[in-house]
């Protein structure tokens, strides 16, 4: 199949470059200007263009990172509020045991967009408080900021209510979208399903103070990217705040929730644990394997990892993590990322209100 990237350089062959980054600064200026949420954002094909190329690789890194943590087969995903699809290709990419894909969104040229780029998905137009259909894998990526508190609960529960094996949820990299995770996390264990990821626990979230979880997907930008967001470097660091569960635990015995800190001969992991702690793990060269594994380890990674191996090969990975490489942009999500984004958090929040993140708060 062929990678998100390539269907989108195809897709923007056909529209100018001065007309999408003309596009994306109305965007940005018709969102900070604080018009009513019930004139949509995107008025045509070109402002859904310019938005899949302005933000769906960044939103198809974080949810490709997100799904290599949980060990399912699904035969078929739901991509609520999933706009031109960014969700839809990293499962499909992650999981080749999918055989039915449906994107639902309420923003008809998004549909028509991600169907140019993946017809053999089903893309349907769907509103808020329709319901869903049953599905293995359910995604709600990057909507429940868009949604009132009770919105937000209703679509949770009714996730919850209608997958089979499992129920993704991600949301930017804030402290509130941090704090809508929590708040799903505890309806969906409350509904009797088991956190797969990142926590290794299914208590109260240990992490206190100012801190809060969130992790980091690399993207490399295109030379268009670069364009369209008026950035330098060739690449961004996307940060998103998740929350996966499954009907069964997936035997994850910690999670890194920090870059790694090297010293000569020591390296420093932030590491939540199974008893809901949260702090530093010290590995120095003379544990030997462990030192090598502490090395190697990204934020994000469960830990301790097996050890013995070189990493990257199946038997030095966990089990969440044992499939095939990803192509493409969700090719970059597991490079090694640094702890400055070059976004800023305004923008992040910003961008949440954009297609893939459904632009529900028209509702």
């Amino acid at each position: 199949m062929t990678d998100l990237r390539e269907a989108l350089d195809r897709l923007l062959e056909a529209v100018p470059p001065k007309r999408l980054a003309e596009s994306v600064q109305r965007l940005i200026t018709d969102y900070r200007s604080g018009r009513p949420a019930d004139e949509p954002l995107l008025r045509n094909m070109v402002d859904a263009t310019a938005y899949a190329a302005y933000r769906m690789p960044a939103t198809h890194a974080a949810v490709a990172a997100v799904l290599r943590q949980i060990s399912i087969s699904p035969e078929s995903v739901l991509d609520v509020g999933g706009g031109s699809g960014a969700a839809t290709w990293a499962a499909l990419a992650e999981f080749p045991t999918i055989g039915t894909a449906t994107v639902l969104d309420q923003v008809t040229e998004a549909l028509k967009l991600g169907s140019r780029m993946l017809p053999t998905a089903q893309w349907q137009e769907w509103h808020l408080g329709e319901p869903l259909s049953p599905a293995d894998l359910i995604m709600v990526s990057y909507v429940l900021g868009e949604l009132t508190e009770e919105a937000q609960h209703q679509l949770v529960d009714d996730a919850s209510a209608t997958a089979r094996q499992a129920v993704v949820i991600v949301e930017p990299g804030t402290p509130l979208g941090y704090q809508r995770i929590l708040d799903a996390r505890q309806r969906l264990i409350a509904a009797g399903w088991t956190v797969a990821a990142p926590c290794p626990h299914q208590q109260q979230c240990g992490m206190t103070g100012k801190d809060w979880c969130h992790f980091s997907a690399r993207v490399n930008r295109s030379a268009l990217h670069r364009r369209l967001k008026d950035a330098e470097l060739g690449y961004e660091d996307e940060k998103f705040s998740y929350v996966a569960v499954t009907r069964q635990a997936q035997g994850t015995r910690g999670r890194v929730v920090r870059h790694p800190a090297f010293r000569k001969g020591l390296v420093t992991l932030q590491v939540c644990d199974q008893d809901t702690t949260v702090g530093p793990k010290l590995v120095s060269k003379r544990e030997g394997p462990t030192y090598k594994a502490a090395r190697d380890a990204e934020w994000g990674d469960p830990w301790p990892v097996l050890i013995g191996h070189r990493r990257g090969t199946p038997e030095a990975r966990p089990l969440e993590d044992q499939r095939p490489g990803l192509r493409g942009v969700a090719g970059q999500v597991w490079s090694a990322a640094k702890e400055a984004t070059q976004d800023s958090e305004e923008f992040q929040l910003m961008v949440s209100s954009f297609v893939d993140h459904d632009l529900m708060s028209s509702m």
